[in-house]
């Protein structure tokens, strides 16, 4: 659910963006009693909720807070603020699979810290927007990973085809505090403000293990990340990734090494007309610099001419068409980004899914229109052609096993049955926009 932003706030945020960009030099003051302004604190409420995270280290869910009363749980949070008593609770930290194996923790903040966060990011964050530079994409208003996408696809197909293709390792965690408050205070002097944002930055880390034990690490004493999974963490990562950005551009580095940056988060590339080798050099050097390491393992250089490189769930590279065989240069979904859609279907296809068959079609078309939305660029005819044959089998599977037919089931579910009366979404169906290429 996307809620609409309080014209208030809306005027408050129009204000500050309009003055940063105004004035590169200003630094503001009095943001503090902002956070717990009783229509921002409301609103961060309301934003967090339609979340529908999980709870925190204290165990308090929404349905908790609601049958509290969410005018008083308000309350007696915002006089916490107003009286400075306020003091954030441990981060729980869990752990996910990473599309690449091994896993990537993420930290989740108790929802009172999380709706604080989410109040201070709504003032913060048009004072960072006006500095930021147009390269940067990741976790910004009205910016996308499909906008860098195309930058990326725009940039080859210029001709800018000598590539960097980058990995920060564990970015979000190896961020140092005291490099990224000083990047926070250059636009922003209110201490009460300052302090909030360093009590997130210094809240302990707490684990559970097999047994409910548990384990804390970090605390004051911690004096690097931000941890993935706070609300405020994609904020300040934007803003000290910034430093990197914007130092390449007052070094006038894209007309030295004849390159372009395009960043989404930690993820970056830099495509250059032939000085791929000395923008990585001088990309380390500055990486050493920030106190951050590029991951050697996953960090090369690609010319995009002969060898393809992926980025953001895309692969990017030399192809050819099927008629004529002229090569171009080509952005379509990547062999692991189908796979992953391959097994979140292979999931809601499973036999044990004893659902009734309209929501176990819906479960899957949610998950087939939301790939779709997200890779409706480039060239991609040959992979929605995979996941549609993919889909047909497993639908065959599931049905054949579900109603006990005997036969292969080909017959009893035919290709049009199947993304037909049976309401599953053939995603070669979906209307194709002009796919944008340059001949190589």
């Amino acid at each position: 659910m996307r809620l609409t932003t309080p014209e208030s706030i809306r005027r408050l945020q129009r204000k500050l963006y309009v003055k940063a960009k105004a004035e590169p030099a200003c630094r503001f003051h009095q943001l503090y009693d902002k956070v717990y302004r009783e229509d921002i604190l409301t609103h961060a409420y309301r934003l967090a909720k339609s979340q529908n995270g999980a709870s925190g280290v204290d165990g308090v869910s929404f349905a908790d807070i609601v049958a509290q009363g969410e005018v008083d749980w308000l309350a007696a949070l915002r006089k916490e603020l107003h009286d400075k008593t306020y003091r954030p609770d441990a981060v729980r930290r869990v752990t996910i699979p990473k599309p690449g194996g091994g896993e990537r923790p993420l930290g989740i903040p108790t929802i009172r810290d999380r709706v604080v966060q989410t109040a201070a990011k709504l003032i913060l964050e048009p004072i960072f927007e006006a500095d930021y530079v147009d390269e940067a994409y990741g976790y910004r208003p009205r910016r996308s990973a499909l906008d860098a996408v195309r930058q990326v696809h725009r940039g080859l197909c210029a001709g800018y085809t000598d590539v960097v293709d980058a990995d920060l390792s564990k970015y979000f965690d190896t961020i140092p505090h005291p490099e990224l408050m000083r990047s926070v205070a250059h636009r922003v002097v209110d201490r009460p403000m300052l302090k909030l944002i360093k009590m997130w930055l210094k809240a302990p880390i707490e684990e559970r293990d097999e047994r409910g034990h548990r384990r804390r690490t970090g605390g004051k004493r911690h004096a690097v990340g931000t941890p993935q999974g706070g609300v405020l963490s994609p904020l300040l990562a934007n803003l000290y990734m910034h430093r990197y950005l914007r130092y390449w551009q007052q070094q006038g580095q894209g007309e030295q090494f004849r390159a372009k940056v395009i960043n989404y988060a930690d993820d970056f590339v830099i495509l250059s007309r032939g000085h791929a080798q000395e923008a990585l050099q001088w990309t380390r050097a500055v990486m050493a610099k920030l106190k951050l390491t590029l991951n050697e393992s996953k960090t090369c250089i690609r010319n995009a001419q002969r060898e393809p490189f992926d980025f953001l769930g895309y692969t990017f590279g030399p192809a050819c068409y099927r008629k004529t065989g002229g090569r171009y240069q080509a952005a379509q979904p990547s062999a692991r980004s189908v796979q992953r859609l391959k097994e979140k279907l292979q999931v809601v296809f499973h036999r044990g899914n004893v659902a009734p068959w309209p929501a176990v079609a819906a479960q899957a078309n949610r998950l087939l229109r939301g790939w779709a939305n997200y890779f409706a660029y480039g060239t991609r005819k040959k992979a929605y052609r995979a996941i549609d044959n993919y889909v047909y089998d497993r639908v065959v599977r599931f049905l054949k096993k579900r109603r006990k037919v005997s036969s292969r089931g080909t017959r009893k579910f035919p290709g049009e049955k199947v993304f037909g009366d049976l309401g599953i979404q053939r995603l070669r169906s979906l209307a194709y926009a002009q796919r944008p290429c340059a001949l190589m």
